[in-house]
């Protein structure tokens, strides 16, 4: 039976990063070495890790960005198969699918380093950036952050608030 510190969370994490460039907002993506794919920073909590944790740690695995600098929780939450993950074998056979959590993150003064997960970073505007994200989900969080950024409608950063009005109560409790 494997160590369970080094066990998958059933959720996964997608952080994007943006900056204030001289023709405004850029946001930085990453191509994966394996697949040719662009995304944001992606990647899975550990068991008994929190998401915004597990944010923070995987921004600074795969980018270099420190961990200390602030998350902002988006609402965009999706749902991804378990059949995505490889560590997945001591979930019950109950999850089939696990949430993505999303945040934004201000990278404006601050470099992207590769990881070995990553062949190529770049920031780009929203419409280029919109157009190379492979995924969905990817999408939708990059539009609703670009949204907030854009019109200044940040929800409180409460340690204690849930991370989407969505959920709430008992399942809640399993994510915070």
């Amino acid at each position: 039976m494997s160590d369970p510190a080094n066990r998958r969370a059933p959720f996964q994490v997608l952080v994007l990063p943006f900056r204030l460039a001289e023709g405004g907002r850029e946001y930085g993506l990453f191509r994966r070495s394996d697949s040719g794919e662009w995304q944001g920073i992606a990647g899975g909590g550990d068991e008994g890790e929190a998401p915004l944790i597990a944010a923070g740690r995987e921004m600074e695995e795969e980018s270099g960005l420190p961990r200390n600098l602030p998350l902002l929780p988006l609402d965009t939450i999706a749902m991804v198969p378990r059949t995505q993950f490889q560590r997945n074998g001591h979930w019950g056979p109950e999850i089939l699918v696990v949430p993505e959590f999303s945040f934004g993150v201000d990278a404006t003064h601050s470099e992207l380093v590769l990881s070995h997960e990553h062949g190529e970073a770049g920031w780009f505007p929203l419409n280029i950036a919109i157009d190379r994200l492979n995924w969905d989900s990817n999408r939708t969080a990059l539009w609703e952050l670009d949204q907030r950024l854009q019109h200044q409608v940040f929800r409180p950063r409460n340690e204690s608030a849930p991370l989407s009005s969505a959920f709430s109560g008992r399942f809640w409790e399993r994510w915070r």
